[in-house]
């Protein structure tokens, strides 16, 4: 088996790029076959060096790497003027300087349903012709069969007057020198496949087989786009979002295993994926089932690990405390520092609420007393702490969030935070009585 992964660097990599790509690859290290990266960088306006890089930076972020390539298909113009030679010489395409009003004119004399045809002329664009009869079927191994009839199709541009390839030309030239056994990218591609085969019929090449693959939505059903959230592989990572949680994730928008479970490691992708199994429906992409997801593979890493992955995310260090307090109430890398932070850069002072709330007169009674409670403790570790706030608590005959909510406030700034027994004990003595001392007055 032979796959691609054909990107247009026009931006930053998508989540459907991200998923077709992560198909193609799951489908290379299924069989022990091979996944060419071919860079489709015909728009030169777009395909900016950049760009390449964008791509390039979005896979190897996901661990999705490639056996050829990347392979520039600007670089296989010479290849591509020469198979347009070959077919222009074997009759099989024609020069025509036909626009868009000709293919117009020519609709209204003909009827709106008839696919356009031209006259060969001495220069213009290159044209390829359509057979007048029959139709071509694609044999889609998602979708089933589409047929497209002849008679409704133009013959199309399939490359400019200067000789320079399009679109549908190149991919079937380069698809056909690569090998490719088998295409799998977004259905948005499905108009195109016909003019694609109609190309390798011209070529007398057998075409490789297609998936097309149903577009992404939003939880509200449109297609989907920023405005449901992350869009990109590079907004993901941004978001704190692991890159095996990620895999799995888009690995299931689509495509369900008859085991029907929602964890499923890399290696076991690997060994399951069938591209036969996607679903012709469109797929919901719901950042908040991606967000529960990713939170439990955060849970599954080791307090080592994790702590690691939170360092390099936020550039500080000496976090490994701080981790373990806080590591069951993140989904993502960027929730650390959020609930965290206040414990290295000292209390949030944005959160005017919380302290309005909670840092009333009574709040301050409350903070007082709990210093002088945590101020006799001998030992400053987790069980004396608990069991000095329970005392007072009983004492005052009060309810928990009438003194650990202040206290929480005064530690942190704010009303969330990780549990306050196990703040109080990674911020010390000094640091916690200091910080209580001063919201209390």
């Amino acid at each position: 088996m032979r796959v691609r992964f054909a990107p247009s660097p026009t931006g930053a990599l998508h989540i459907g790029g991200a998923r077709a790509a992560l198909y193609n690859w799951l489908m290379a290290r299924g069989s022990e076959g091979t996944m060419v990266l071919r860079i489709e960088d015909t728009d030169r306006e777009r395909s900016t060096p950049e760009n390449v890089e964008q791509i390039l930076d979005a896979l190897r972020w996901l661990q999705i790497d490639w056996d050829e390539g990347p392979i520039s298909q600007v670089s296989r113009s010479g290849r591509h003027e020469e198979v347009l030679q070959q077919l222009l010489d074997g009759g099989h395409a024609y020069r025509s300087t036909a626009t868009g009003d000709d293919v117009k004119a020519y609709k209204a004399e003909h009827g709106a349903d008839k696919g356009f045809r031209g006259t060969a002329e001495p220069e213009g664009a290159v044209r390829l012709r359509i057979p007048d009869d029959g139709a071509t079927v694609v044999h889609d191994l998602v979708r089933g069969d589409t047929t497209f009839q002849h008679v409704h199709l133009d013959d199309p541009v399939i490359a400019r007057a200067d000789g320079t390839a399009l679109y549908n030309f190149a991919v079937a030239v380069d698809d056909a020198d690569a090998g490719i056994t088998h295409v799998v990218r977004g259905e948005d591609h499905l108009s195109n496949t016909p003019k694609q085969l109609l190309v390798y019929v011209a070529m007398g090449i057998d075409p490789p087989l297609f998936a097309h693959l149903p577009l992404l939505h939003g939880p509200d059903g449109k297609k989907l786009s920023k405005r449901h959230g992350a869009a990109s592989v590079q907004e993901l990572r941004d978001a704190g979002y692991l890159p095996a949680a990620i895999r799995n994730y888009i690995a299931l928008l689509g495509w369900g295993d008859t085991d029907d479970e929602t964890l499923i490691s890399t290696d076991e992708l690997v060994a399951r994926f069938d591209v036969g199994r996607v679903s012709k429906n469109p797929a919901q992409f719901d950042e908040k089932k991606l967000r529960w997801m990713n939170g439990r593979y955060l849970r599954e890493l080791s307090l080592d690990e994790l702590t690691a992955e939170l360092e390099a995310f936020t550039g500080r260090t000496g976090l490994r405390d701080a981790v373990e307090i806080s590591r069951e109430k993140i989904q993502t890398l960027a929730d650390f520092w959020p609930l965290a932070g206040f414990i290295f850069d000292g209390p949030a002072t944005d959160d005017e609420k919380a302290r309005a709330k909670w840092l009333t007169d009574a709040g301050r009674e409350s903070l007082t007393a709990a210093h002088a409670a945590l101020s006799g403790i001998d030992t400053w570790a987790h069980e004396p702490i608990e069991n000095a706030l329970q005392e007072l608590l009983a004492a005052r005959e009060a309810k928990p969030k009438d003194v650990f909510q202040p206290i929480r406030v005064a530690l942190a700034g704010t009303a969330v935070s990780p549990g306050i027994f196990e703040t109080l004990t990674v911020l010390g003595r000094e640091e916690s009585l200091r910080r209580i001392a001063d919201a209390a007055g």
